[in-house]
């Protein structure tokens, strides 16, 4: 963000990947940093990484944002902090299968995660940045917010591009940037797993680096952007996708 005395920003699911890589350019920035993850280990791991290379404060909070009353712990902390500048709603996972076959706790469980969660946290934390006249609250959603497909990863993700450009709407002149960050494929530990591997089948030139979609979204919230999609090739299929949704309806309608 480049603020001038930067405060604290919280990140979740910031064990790994794009979370883990927030962190870590916003700790380069000066921020202090409050890490929300399930795995204490890997949290503390990288909380001591980023006091050693930055001389900041970092806070680890296990928690599982699909259990309610984990969600009230984080929130009751964000209470507590008086100078909290960023809320990075990054946390997430993906599922097999269409609605109707899929493991129902599960789905269940990742619209928590994905929906009901980061309303609730950010719902805490705005009234406290808009008094200050400051701050900034990121969602990562999804290049699949945009296309439709079989399950509900994509519905969820499609919710918090709605939920960024409302907030937006209603947010305008308070100083607050919201943004929704919807990147494509990018190599973290979500695409590791059997579930979701797809490094075989998806061409190279279809994937990103965490490094460039964390850069990217922080260039975003200093320019005001509200969606941001990382990657000259991922705003391409961005624009192509109403046109594909289109010509698939009319074929499956015919």
């Amino acid at each position: 963000m480049k603020w001038q005395d930067p405060g604290w920003a919280l990140i979740t699911g910031a064990s790994s990947g794009i979370g883990a890589e927030f962190a870590r350019q916003l700790a380069a920035q000066g921020f202090n940093l409050m890490l929300v993850a399930r795995r204490k280990d890997a949290l503390e791991k990288i909380a001591k990484e980023l006091e050693e290379n930055h001389g900041i404060v970092v806070e680890v909070f296990p928690a599982d944002l699909a259990d309610p009353t984990d969600v009230d712990r984080v929130a009751e902390r964000i209470r507590e902090l008086d100078n909290l500048d960023i809320l990075i709603n990054n946390a997430g996972f993906g599922i097999p299968g269409g609605i109707l076959d899929c493991d129902f706790d599960r789905m269940m469980q990742m619209i928590h995660v994905h929906d009901l969660a980061p309303v609730v946290l950010s719902r805490t934390v705005l009234p406290a940045m808009k008094t200050r006249k400051r701050g900034a609250v990121v969602f990562t959603a999804s290049l699949a917010a945009f296309a439709p497909s079989a399950g509900m990863y994509s519905p969820t993700k499609a919710f918090l591009v709605m939920l960024a450009e409302c907030l937006d709407i209603e947010l305008f002149g308070t100083g607050i940037r919201v943004q929704a960050l919807c990147p494509g494929f990018t190599h973290t530990e979500f695409h590791d797993s059997e579930l979701t591997d797809l490094r075989k089948s998806v061409p190279k030139i279809m994937w990103g680096t965490m490094d460039n979609v964390v850069r990217e979204s922080l260039a975003g919230l200093r320019k005001k952007k509200v969606i941001v999609v990382p990657g000259l090739f991922n705003r391409f299929i961005w624009k192509c996708i109403p046109l594909a949704i289109k010509k698939r309806v009319t074929r499956m309608h015919k």
